[in-house]
């Protein structure tokens, strides 16, 4: 059966398309899996933070009033908890740009850290980094 002068190339334009999707798929997929490795990584480093963070209790509510049902956290003393932390685990060193924001409000304390993420794949027009944040919040409460 012969093909028609005006169908002829067709198939090629087809499969040259459908090859410039696949390849856009892959790049999105990759750095979509790079940035939720890195939140992964981002969650726990935060998550050990606030644990740190939440050994701030106020000592002078401890000694003067007792604990009570909730021990309220010193902002001070959790930031520098964090602070003293991420130095030990080596944190600025595995993630250039780490940046952190402590924030202790009564008996709960909410660590948030960010950085910036070379992304494996950046297209003509595309950014070449994205800022990729992890969060956690440790609670102080004193239960039987």
């Amino acid at each position: 059966m012969r093909r028609r002068r005006d169908e002829a190339g067709q198939t090629a334009v087809l499969i040259v398309g459908f090859f410039l999707v696949a390849v856009l798929l892959v790049v999105v997929v990759v750095d979509a899996s790079a940035a939720y490795l890195r939140r992964q990584e981002l969650d726990s480093l935060a998550d050990g933070a606030a644990l740190a963070a939440a050994d701030a209790v106020r000592e002078e509510q401890v000694y003067t009033q007792g604990l009570g049902e909730t021990a309220a956290l010193d902002p001070v003393a959790a930031r520098q908890q964090v602070s003293a932390y991420l130095s030990q685990v080596g944190a600025h060193r595995a993630y250039r740009g780490l940046r952190y924001t402590v924030t202790a409000a009564g008996s709960s304390v909410e660590v948030r850290v960010s950085t910036p993420l070379e992304l494996p794949f950046a297209p003509p027009g595309w950014a070449e980094r994205a800022d990729v944040t992890g969060t956690a919040v440790a609670i102080v409460d004193i239960g039987d």
